[in-house]
């Protein structure tokens, strides 16, 4: 918990909102686990909330890899910054991985991205692009079906 809330809180600009301890058997069965005792910090920033967990039991599972994009389920979560560059060199001292081959300037929108990971290999797409943060871009989507 500790390097997930340095990560996200002082390095991306997330605030801790609440704590909570999560250890019933009503919860093992909504996780699908055996049994449960874990701890949840709710994050936000810019209004998206985040859920981090610490799992005493059972003990964590995972490698920490980084996924491929094109894999099935939740690819990245992508964050508008200001100053990339000064931020990539704090997520790069604080020891996380900085994928620097993915970095473009992108010129049809004046903007810089790259990837970067979280201490457990999640993928944090980092975009510094002019205009209002909250508007997105692209065009209106449309359903086709």
């Amino acid at each position: 918990m500790d390097r997930a809330l340095a990560f996200y809180c002082d390095l991306l600009g997330f605030r801790p909102l609440t704590e909570t301890t999560i250890a019933d058997p009503l919860s093992a069965q909504l996780l699908r686990l055996p049994e449960v005792d874990q701890t949840t910090v709710f994050v936000e920033r810019d209004g998206v909330r985040l859920a981090l967990f610490a799992f005493r039991k059972p003990k964590a599972l995972g490698s920490g890899r980084v996924r491929a994009m094109n894999e099935t389920g939740m690819a990245a979560l992508m964050l508008r910054v200001e100053g990339l560059d000064a931020l990539v060199e704090k997520v790069r001292a604080a020891g996380h991985r900085v994928l620097d081959e993915t970095r473009i300037e992108h010129p049809a929108y004046h903007s810089k991205l790259l990837f970067v990971c979280d201490p457990d290999g999640t993928l944090i797409e980092l975009i510094e692009i002019p205009g209002d943060p909250y508007a997105p871009f692209g065009t209106p989507f449309r359903k086709t079906s």
